[in-house]
Order: structure tokens, then C-alpha cells, then sequence
């Protein structure tokens, strides 16, 4: 699986099965939200080891902006907070450190 494919879903896994948490242990949501949530978490950790990388540190590195970028969306998506230009700034910065990081090229 490919990282465009993969980072993005595996994003969506974890700020998933974390805000279930969250709601359950800070918005007082019925414990039956972890289920959901330890699921999402689960598929998340699937998804993040079928990017093809030698190491696994540098598929969490670059994952790691894309999470990012992924947070920010679901601040305003989900949240209702748009995201001010520091947001936008940062989000951007953390992206180009993903594509150094995925495209550079590197000696087998």
C-alpha cells in the first residue's frame, strides 16, 4: 500500500479511536465509546505497517506530519475551530517534511 493511501487513512484510524477516548474519559461518554475506539486503533497500526519503508521509524516519521495535517482538519471540521494562519503555517512545514522525508533519494 502505498503512503498517500495509507497515511491518510491511518489518520482518520487514530484521531478516531483517540477522540473516542477522549469522550469517553474527559466528555463523560458511555464506556462502550472505547470499544469503537480501541477497534480504530487497532486498524491504525494495520494501516501504518503496510507502508513500504525499510524502517519503521522513518514510516512514523513522515506519518507524523501527515497526522498533523489530519488534526488540524479535524479541529475544523469536526471541532468548529478554524485553524488561524500559525495552524496553516505549521501544517505546511510539517508537509514539506514529509515529502523530504518519503521522496528523498537514498542509496540501496
Amino acid at each position: 500500500m502505498t503512503a498517500a493511501i495509507a497515511y491518510p487513512l491511518a489518520a482518520l484510524a487514530e484521531i478516531a479511536g483517540c477522540f473516542a477516548i477522549w469522550a469517553w474519559w474527559r466528555l463523560g461518554a458511555a464506556p462502550l465509546w472505547l470499544l469503537p475506539g480501541i477497534l480504530s486503533l487497532a486498524i491504525f497500526g494495520w494501516l501504518l505497517a503496510q507502508v513500504e519503508t525499510v524502517t519503521a521509524g522513518r514510516a512514523f516519521a513522515a506519518y507524523g506530519g501527515v497526522y498533523i495535517a489530519a488534526s488540524v482538519l479535524w479541529m475544523w471540521l469536526a471541532e468548529g475551530q478554524r485553524p488561524d494562519r500559525w495552524d496553516v503555517i505549521g501544517t505546511a512545514i510539517c508537509l514539506i517534511g514529509v515529502t523530504i522525508i518519503l521522496a528523498a533519494p537514498r542509496g540501496a
